[in-house]
């Protein structure tokens, strides 16, 4: 797997090409700024794109808005975005496109190198890998009105292992519950949240989040 970082910290930089490296996968290229992001993603064809939202000059968005760029530039290119702060606006702008293969992650996931690997495998395949912490953020935000309040307790907790792009099958051994049981409170999510029933695990989560997220 082939991967880009856009980090400008050195230790956190170096740390990633060491861990990525040390899971078989090939770091391409390490660049600290949003322009040097999208002329190596140009240049390397990467399978996933690894990016800190805060990069120079200003340490805004402009690692966030690189991302965007570099998706459109080579649409479908897997993003995954690294933030020291839950910032929802971000999560959105992540998900507008709906076409999948995008994660967040809060900085601190990085030290839970077995995590912070499988997220960026299931990013590169495609897949949705949502900071859990975001994903409270998001419930706690909706969670007064509106279908979400309907939701039970039970299928609150399913929801928020959904969003982070978790199967039925890891949901059940999460919560240690059936699979049968999280397929039947995720159809009631679905009914409850007026969404339409999906088997593809990428698409209901967008379409949650999405819903979530509006």
């Amino acid at each position: 797997m082939r991967v880009v970082i856009a980090e400008d910290l050195f230790l956190l930089r170096d740390g990633l090409i060491r861990l990525l490296e040390a899971h078989g996968m090939q770091v391409t290229a390490a660049v600290e700024t949003g322009d040097e992001l999208l002329a190596a993603v140009a240049k390397e064809r990467p399978d996933i794109a690894i990016v800190d939202v805060r990069l120079p000059p200003t340490f805004t968005d402009e690692g966030l808005r690189a991302a965007l760029t570099a998706r459109q530039t080579q649409p479908g290119l897997p993003v995954l975005v690294l933030s020291q702060y839950v910032e929802q606006l971000y999560a959105r702008e992540l998900l507008a496109d709906g076409s999948g293969g995008i994660g967040y992650l809060l900085k601190d996931r990085v030290l839970d190198s077995d995590q912070f690997v499988d997220a960026v495998r299931r990013v590169a395949l495609g897949g949705t890998a949502m900071d859990p912490e975001v994903i409270s953020r998001l419930l706690t935000h909706n969670s007064s009105a509106g279908p979400v309040a309907a939701v039970t307790p039970r299928e609150r907790q399913v929801l928020a292992l959904m969003a982070e792009g978790r199967s039925n099958a890891a949901i059940a051994q999460q919560l240690v519950i059936s699979e049968r049981a999280v397929a039947k409170h995720t159809a009631s999510i679905f009914v409850r949240l007026d969404l339409q029933p999906s088997d593809d695990d990428n698409r209901r989560v967008l379409a949650v989040l999405a819903y979530l997220n509006r």
